[in-house]
């Protein structure tokens, strides 16, 4: 027998408990190391423990992803389209109902050179109306910046208060629509 395997075979004696103890020898640990199964993908490096995705699993996230995307963005984008329509057709109506309480104090509506700015301030031009107060804070713009078109007397009613819609020009169709006060 070798010197070393005799020392891996030698029991040492612990003087407390009278009970042989097993020799160690140099780089042997103190019990083996187990690691339980949720560790399983744990890779052992010089550095330690490492942990990662592999390429599959990262490529059918990304596929998920596109595919999930690829079926809400439209929706959304739809959304936002109705959602400004909606804003125009309640501005035209908020107009409206301004223009209406200056026809009361003032027996007409706003000539169309004054336009509704005559909801804002008081006309210096034209029929300056007698019983004129601010009907309006402010004019709204349209939900894509523009400002609202007046016309006195108007092509669809006695007034007609719009916006061109999306495209900024006149007619159109779908998000493109004319938004007016006659709908």
């Amino acid at each position: 027998m070798t010197n070393a395997a005799s020392r891996a075979t030698m029991h040492d004696y612990d003087s407390t408990t009278s009970q042989p103890m097993p020799c160690k020898l140099p780089g042997q640990m103190d019990s083996p190391m187990k690691l339980p199964k949720t560790f399983a993908r744990y890779a052992r490096t010089a550095r330690g423990f490492t942990r990662g995705f592999t390429l599959i699993e990262l490529m059918v996230v990304l596929v998920i992803i596109g595919v999930l995307a690829a079926l809400i963005v439209p929706n959304v984008l739809e959304r936002a389209d109705d959602a400004r329509v909606t804003a125009a057709r309640t501005d035209v109506n908020n107009l409206m109902q301004a223009l209406k309480l200056y026809k009361l104090d003032n027996q007409r509506y706003p000539t169309a050179d004054q336009g509704l700015q005559a909801l804002v301030a008081k006309p210096t031009s034209g029929q300056i109306p007698p019983n004129w107060k601010p009907y309006l804070d402010k004019l709204p713009n349209d939900p894509w910046g523009r400002p609202y078109q007046y016309a006195n007397p108007g092509l669809k009613g006695e007034i007609d208060v719009y916006s061109f819609g999306a495209d900024g020009t006149v007619g159109g169709e779908g998000k493109n629509a004319d938004i007016g006060s006659w709908q």
